[in-house]
């Protein structure tokens, strides 16, 4: 791996533990202005106060979100994009460049890939074209890779997920993004055979905080190098607390019973 990719890794993925842990800000493009990403700036203010490594949102919001004080964090630039209003929804198509992140002052970028997907052919060549640009400038690649189309019957079955994560090795991913299968036995597959480091998402919103961090310490558990979640985090009441929680598992080796009480005594 280039210096500079290393470099620039290391802002997203922490150093000592090899784990990070990402917000995904990127929703309004595909639902709209969901609730907790109306104030961007307060919305990565909490997630930077909590500890998060990195946050990851389409080009236009940075300048909404940007911040001259508080704690660092690091920012990723999604490429892809499709709306909820569209007939192909599922059809991810580039709506910027890697030089474009570049100059938004990106320290990776990140791409979306649904196998199984009618259009799937045109979503991997522009994968492939953007891991190409991103070895030519030296920028980290965060590939999400999921299975959506009309031959899935299952999108979380182990032997699927295994198959979006392998793919996004192939083509040139410094971090893969896949769902999580449900348990640590059938995660740890999906991890072994991948050379890069493995983040989940988050899915759809859950209401037990107790759900969201036991899904995180066991996939952390099988191997997993952490989260890329989005809805259940920055949508959490305790949103701030609730990151610190994360990072006492993903960083610090924490189980769930030692970071829930942080949360539950910010609800009091």
């Amino acid at each position: 791996m280039y210096l500079g990719k290393q470099v620039r890794l290391e802002r997203i993925i922490n150093r000592e533990t090899g784990r990070a842990i990402i917000v995904p800000m990127d929703h309004g493009v595909t639902i709209g202005a969901v609730d907790g990403l109306v104030d961007m700036r307060e919305a990565v203010n909490d997630m930077a106060n909590g500890g998060a490594d990195a946050v990851l949102m389409h080009k236009g919001l940075i300048r909404c979100s940007h911040r001259c004080s508080g704690r660092d964090v690091g920012l990723i630039v999604h490429l892809s994009a499709s709306t909820a209003l569209s007939p192909a929804g599922n059809t991810k198509t580039l709506v910027g460049t890697v030089e474009e992140a570049i100059r938004h002052g990106a320290d990776a970028v990140s791409v979306h890939v649904n196998l199984g997907d009618p259009n799937e052919r045109l979503m991997l060549a522009d994968m492939g074209r953007v891991a190409e640009s991103c070895d030519n400038w030296g920028i980290p690649l965060l590939a999400m890779v999921y299975a959506r189309g009309p031959k899935i019957d299952n999108g979380f079955a182990p032997e699927i997920v295994a198959h979006c994560a392998r793919v996004g090795v192939e083509l040139g991913a410094d971090i893969v993004k896949v769902v999580y299968t449900g348990s640590p036995d059938t995660f740890s597959d999906v991890v072994a055979s991948c050379c890069v480091p493995v983040v989940i998402a988050g899915g759809e919103r859950m209401d037990s905080t107790r759900d969201v961090l036991q899904m995180v310490y066991d996939s952390v558990q099988a191997g997993g190098a952490g989260i890329s979640v989005g809805r259940n985090v920055f949508q959490h009441p305790q949103r701030t607390e609730l990151v610190r929680a994360l990072r006492g598992i993903v960083h610090d080796g924490k189980t769930v019973d030692e970071v829930i009480g942080g949360v539950e005594k910010a609800h009091v």
